[in-house]
């Protein structure tokens, strides 16, 4: 243990941080959710891979907090395997920390079979998906986290093409098409194992992306996965959208509500990406069991994404209201007005001022109409 350095305490670990070694206290918030999927999903029994441990913060709070017993870490970092043993001993935790590649742990005569397995690469996570397949088995649970989100969200939409397979979004939907250009992509993978995907939570904050998924064997849940891939149509001139399931759809080429040209994206994950259920179930679990204390930020963004309606993509309310030349009117009154014509609607995580809802552009821009001339 380095002498002089700072210990760190997050939930019931502590850390020291080699110079050296990547941590980010910030990600705080995204371990607490974490920890509190592996106590709930899990039991003492369970077996975790931290396949990029960095300084162990995360496979030791899953040791001390969410009650498993067996963490395997691995870096192929030198120093951050070095920095995990130590903060292992500072916590009187004896587990291996294996200095190794993901590819050759996974490939090699060591690897086991995990029933979680958390991916929080720097960058991409797409290099390493196939090889943790092969330590994966039936209702494995993934927690894999993405970095590059400039290249999800289109910035780099030549990189995302190459790496993902996919055209990504580069407007107000960046962030919803990059968690589902991510989820369309790793069913991909898994249907080549011949599993299936089943998210549970997904998340996009500050610089990054996070998906829960559980993966289900079987040649018809692989195939059904794959079925919830499609393409999405987007209109640059009335903000409008189209999506249609499937490898080869049919879409319009025009807008059917401006009759503009229209831009397509995809392939990306067209299903649920958040089952409601788990995540009320995990803030209950939460709430009477307090596995994680001082929680505001996760209660905060659980509660938010469990409330948000299970529609695909939102309508960015400033985007809409530039477009036809109005001022600007908050989404709290649209979603007002929304509801008492009797359409479905909610706030969004990917956008402060982004509204869910099963109306359409036109119905939309008629309640704007009513509001403007209101006042």
């Amino acid at each position: 243990m380095e002498k002089n350095k700072i210990i760190i305490k997050e939930g019931l670990a502590k850390i020291q941080v080699s110079d050296d070694v990547f941590y980010n206290n910030k990600m705080k918030n995204l371990r607490d959710i974490s920890v509190l999927f592996v106590k709930f999903f899990g039991d003492a029994q369970a077996t975790v891979l931290d396949s990029t441990c960095a300084t162990g913060i995360r496979g030791i709070r899953y040791l001390k907090e969410a009650g498993v017993k067996n963490v395997v870490f691995l870096d192929i970092n030198k120093s951050a395997a070095e920095n995990t043993r130590n903060n292992l001993k500072l916590n009187k935790i004896k587990n291996k920390v294996k200095n190794i590649s993901i590819q050759e742990f996974c490939a090699g005569p060591e690897r086991g079979i995990f029933n979680f397995i958390d991916l929080d690469p720097f960058g991409s996570p797409q290099p390493h998906i196939n090889d943790i397949m092969r330590v994966a088995q039936d209702g494995s649970y993934l927690m894999i986290t993405a970095t590059d989100t400039a290249v999800l969200c289109g910035a780099h939409a030549n990189a995302c093409i190459k790496s993902y397979g996919a055209e990504p979004i580069h407007n107000e939907l960046c962030k919803e098409s990059g968690i589902r250009i991510l989820l369309g992509y790793i069913a991909r993978v898994t249907a080549s194992f011949n599993f299936g995907v089943e998210p549970i939570l997904s998340i996009s904050d500050m610089h990054y992306m996070r998906v829960f998924l559980r993966v289900v064997h079987g040649a018809q849940k692989a195939v059904s996965s794959m079925k919830e891939l499609g393409f999405v149509s987007f209109c640059n001139n009335c903000r409008s959208f189209e999506y249609a399931k499937g490898l080869a759809p049919i879409l319009n080429n025009k807008c059917n509500f401006c009759k503009k040209n229209l831009k397509f994206f995809g392939p990306m994950y067209l299903g649920s990406i958040n089952d409601k259920n788990s995540i009320d179930k995990l803030m209950l679990y939460n709430a009477n069991n307090r596995i994680i204390t001082e929680s505001d930020n996760m209660d905060k963004l659980l509660l938010k994404i469990s409330n948000e309606l299970d529609e695909l993509f939102f309508y960015s309310i400033p985007k809409i209201t530039k477009s036809i030349g109005y001022v600007s009117v908050s989404p709290e009154e649209i979603i007002k007005k929304l509801q008492t014509y009797g359409f479905k609607t909610s706030k969004t995580q990917f956008d402060k001022d982004g509204i869910k809802t099963n109306a359409k552009i036109t119905e939309i821009k008629k309640i704007l109409d009513d509001i403007i001339n209101a006042k």
